[in-house]
């Protein structure tokens, strides 16, 4: 086999492999040149969520008629020019790459104009072949189309997502380089509409609270250092403000986007014993380093970084974070060597206790007609669970007469059988209720909702409004009212009956709901509608209140012992406990 140099337009294919992955990383590109051009006025325009076109028209200094066609070839750029730059790289594009890998699989057409020219240029692209350049009418800067994505390339095309997706991925790069410039003014524009508008900011956090949201100003808390290392700027989320989402978390270094799971570790640290279990805090957090102490040039999307002195600006960072949240009055410590001695109670005591009960009462004063559990609304099929249990006649059959229950804490419901007694796991029976509710619902019919008293609104961010639209159709069929409100903003009329209406916890389950939304999920029949309705059956569960009266206790069983499986959860967790004679004896 014979060793021979690659043609000009396979190198470009290949690098083009390297560069441009899907339309958000040509958006990237293109918008990083424009900031390194001067521009302080960026508008995006998208066709097809990128695969039509992709333009981006910017007031920056422009190029003359030899530059535009030079800015084509691999390796040319203005940004360095000798190898001693490489340690001191302050701009975004420096390797000259963008342009020849973005020309290898589309068609551009590039139209600029310096201020010291009376007319500017056209230059046209396809294949990584120079098509023509023409004398051309344009404002001061540059403004570059381009179009068919991946035209000559079939495959790299056909693994593109839907359009929500990689719109998805669009907006996220857009609002990266909206919060590494604050200080320029940005538009989005997709088929026409306008995505995101955003006026230049008089500093950060009016920036964040542009592309984030107004909510997320009042989360923040500002963090500010600085050692002879790294300097660290920005701000980091309330710890009571944590989600379960992924996303809304930013670190820049020099003015530059990078993703850092070392460094992310690092601000998880600082929250630690602060935050729920599965919470990510969101953080914009800027750093400051001298250009030769890191390098930027270890992956083609120049998104990682490689710092000089890496456990240094680790420890720098969990520190800056950890006494932000310090000065702010979260995770304050407590000083137990000056705690007063606490009386002891004897070991009988929880067992006397337990012994008194509050007089029932003849009213239930608790009574919920809007309750998820509440009676069915038509007959059902009765059937006998005596047989899951090998205490013979264990449960009660659904035909006989609702035994009196008890509720222990509001986490489980006690019952007498002829086989014993019987304990519920309040969270999982509920969680089983709502699998198959939702199963079924996902297999044809519509699940229940119930209008919330008040519609929540819940600022959810552009990029997440793509995915509920993408999943529109699934949601609706779970019981989720939801309607649009702008560009970035849900209006939430009712949610699935068994769920909670209280507004807080109807934002932090929206959230739940873009997790699960996130998440890949077979596509294979049967599958998705049984991963799906696992996910959110879990959801409701883990959000409903404690149970509070016997009325709510009595139609969770029923509702139970409905199902087709009343005995474990989906993933294989027990839901009920059959005490008999002889174990309730041993207790004792």
């Amino acid at each position: 086999m014979r060793i021979k140099v690659l043609p000009a337009n396979v190198a470009n294919l290949i690098a083009a492999g390297e560069v441009v992955q899907r339309p958000a990383s040509v958006v990237k590109e293109l918008m990083e040149n424009s900031f390194d051009a001067g521009a302080d006025n960026v508008t995006v325009v998208i066709k097809d969520a990128g695969r039509t076109l992709i333009q981006v028209i910017d007031n920056g200094c422009g190029m003359s008629p030899e530059e535009a066609e030079v800015c084509f070839e691999r390796h040319a750029t203005s940004k360095i020019t000798e190898a001693a730059d490489l340690e001191k790289i302050t701009t975004y594009g420096f390797r000259g790459e963008a342009l020849a890998s973005i020309a290898a699989v589309a068609e551009i057409s590039l139209k600029t104009r310096r201020e010291e020219d009376e007319v500017g240029c056209c230059v046209e692209f396809a294949a990584s072949a120079h098509l023509s350049t023409t004398a051309a009418a344009a404002p001061v800067g540059t403004n570059i189309s381009v179009r068919n994505l991946f035209y000559n390339v079939p495959a790299r095309r056909k693994f593109l997502k839907s359009d929500n997706v990689e719109l998805k991925h669009i907006i996220e790069e857009f609002q990266r380089e909206a919060l590494s410039r604050p200080q320029a003014a940005l538009t989005l524009i997709h088929n026409d509409k306008e995505i995101m508008v955003l006026k230049k900011a008089k500093s950060l956090k009016f920036r964040i609270q542009d592309v984030l949201g107004a909510s997320m100003a009042d989360r923040l808390v500002d963090v500010q250092t600085t050692t002879n290392v790294v300097s660290v700027s920005g701000y980091v989320c309330r710890p009571d403000q944590s989600r379960r989402t992924p996303g809304g978390q930013y670190f820049f270094i020099n003015g530059r986007y990078f993703r850092s799971a070392y460094l992310h570790k690092a601000v998880m640290k600082a929250y630690e014993d602060m935050i729920a279990e599965g919470a990510i805090p969101s953080y914009v957090i800027f750093m400051e380093a001298a250009p030769d102490a890191i390098d930027v040039n270890i992956h083609p999307a120049k998104t990682e970084i490689k710092f000089q002195d890496e456990p240094v600006v680790f420890q720098v960072l969990y520190a800056c974070v950890k006494e932000a949240l310090g000065k702010n009055s979260f995770g304050a410590s407590i000083d137990f060597e000056e705690a007063v001695d606490l009386p002891v109670f004897s070991s009988k005591y929880e067992k006397l206790r337990n012994d008194v009960f509050a007089p029932q009462v003849t009213i239930d004063t608790n009574y919920n007609p809007f309750n998820s559990y509440s009676a069915p609304r038509h007959a059902e099929p009765k059937q006998d669970y005596s047989v899951l249990f090998e205490e013979e006649a264990a449960i009660p059959a659904r035909s006989a007469p609702a035994a009196k229950t008890i509720i222990l804490a509001g986490k489980y419901v006690a019952t007498q059988s002829s086989g014993g007694l019987v304990i519920v796991n309040v969270r999982r029976a509920r969680e089983r209720v709502l699998y198959e509710r939702l199963l079924k619902s996902l297999s044809g019919s519509v699940h229940p909702s119930q209008s919330a008293l008040f519609p929540v609104q819940v600022r959810v961010g552009a990029d997440n409004m793509q995915v509920l639209e993408e999943n529109e159709e699934l949601l609706k069929k779970c019981g989720f009212d939801l309607s649009s409100l702008g560009p970035d903003t849900i209006v939430v009329n009712g949610v699935p009956d068994g769920y909670s209406c209280d507004s807080a916890k109807v934002e932090a389950m929206i959230s739940d709901v873009l997790l699960i939304l996130s998440e890949g999920v077979s596509s294979l029949p049967g599958v998705m509608e049984s991963s799906m309705a696992e996910k959110f059956a879990r959801l409701g569960a883990a959000d409903g209140d404690l149970l509070r009266s016997d009325y709510e206790a009595a139609a969770l069983l029923e509702a139970l012992f409905a199902c087709e499986n009343a005995e474990y959860t989906t993933s294989g967790k027990k839901i009920i406990t059959v005490l008999g004679p002889d174990q309730l004896e041993k207790l004792f």
